[in-house]
């Protein structure tokens, strides 16, 4: 099922880059936004199960789905980047084998055991 989900991830990833090539803003801009949902990995400092919660609520793909298809819908050039980007990063993290986060620990996740120990 990884694989699937992986492979399911790869194309993601492929349709948002090519996205942002045809509609984004500046590559500058992407590379600046590209990390910006690991900051809620910042919620690990209080307790695993905050940590889960605030990495899962950057890494799920509604909100930027819809702040990309408001961007689409208001000719906001500016939300279609961002959208676009935040759905890459995601789509990258679920290549990677990073997951959403179970509340046991960073490493529990829906693709499997990241880190070492796997």
């Amino acid at each position: 099922m990884s694989i699937l989900l992986r492979a399911e991830a790869t194309m993601v990833a492929i349709l948002a880059i090519a996205g942002y090539a045809l509609f984004g803003s500046s590559w500058w801009l992407f590379i600046v936004l590209l990390l910006v949902p690991d900051i809620a990995m910042l919620g690990y400092l209080k307790s695993p199960k905050i940590g889960a919660i605030c990495y899962n609520a950057a890494h799920l793909y509604v909100v930027p789905i819809i702040l990309f298809a408001l961007g689409w819908w208001s000719g906001s050039k500016l939300a279609l980047s961002i959208g676009l980007i935040w759905i890459f990063h995601i789509a990258i993290d679920r290549v990677l084998g990073y997951g959403l986060k179970f509340f046991s620990a960073f490493q529990d996740t829906h693709l499997g055991r990241i880190g070492k120990n796997s």
